[in-house]
């Protein structure tokens, strides 16, 4: 069974997913296009990776070549889903710490929601893998959440939300990139620790005013690109 640290909510051991959940998991859930695009990334080396949802033998594999101790799922739990039945289970099986920290791709990111992504990191074993659907949106915003907390320059931050992993700024997504921006520009006129500006002068509300009041795409074709072909959460 795997283990529950604090702030994850504890479970019953998984039951083993029948075929109903991997039908689910491949057509339903779109792992099937992850088979060949694992979106793999390392964050820093023995202590965080990022990837897609992976699958019961990615996760093994992972698990086997890097010492991973610990899931973070910025999905969060989700019923009737294959991938997560698929993938808790395997969590379970190799004992691994496994917690949902859901995050959502075309908000801005709500303050609680990074302050508790914040403190499940101090608190889980490492090294780490952190995932979502695709590995694109929500995990570059968490890998770049990360390396703020480590103290590291807001620039790296902004690389994990690159084309590169597949995120394309111009959609709604690109509320992500904004969030690092506005960090950046409070950087420049008043240098402080993440956390710090987190608490004191973040505002959702306004992050997500300048972001909509943004000059968009009058043919509107990254929304369609991420929605509609790629169909990401």
């Amino acid at each position: 069974m795997s283990a529950t640290p604090a702030g994850a909510a504890p479970g019953a051991p998984e039951s083993v997913p029948g075929r109903r959940a991997w039908l689910n998991s491949l057509f339903v859930d779109h792992a099937l296009l992850r088979l060949p695009w694992r979106n793999w990334g390392v964050v820093e080396t023995g202590r965080l990776y990022r990837s897609n949802h992976p699958l019961p033998w990615q996760l093994r594999d992972a698990t086997r070549r890097l010492g991973l101790r610990t899931v973070i799922n910025l999905r969060g739990e989700r019923a009737n889903c294959g991938s997560d039945r698929l993938g808790r289970a395997a969590a379970a099986a190799l004992g691994l710490v496994h917690v949902d920290a859901p995050f959502e791709s075309r908000g801005a990111p709500h303050k609680e929601r990074i302050l508790r992504l914040a403190e499940i990191l101090r608190g889980v074993p490492e090294p780490i893998l952190i995932h979502c659907k695709s590995g694109a949106d929500r995990t570059g915003l968490a890998a770049g959440l990360w390396l703020l907390l480590q103290g590291r320059p807001v620039e790296e931050a902004m690389a994990q939300l690159s084309l590169r992993w597949g995120h394309v700024r111009q959609s709604r997504t690109g509320i992500l990139d904004a969030f690092f921006e506005a960090y950046a520009r409070a950087q420049r006129e008043r240098p402080r620790p993440f956390l710090d500006w987190l608490r004191e002068e973040y505002d959702e509300a306004a992050l997500r005013r300048e972001f909509q009041a943004r000059p968009r795409s009058r043919l509107g074709w990254a929304d369609r690109l991420v929605d509609g072909v790629l169909r990401r959460e």
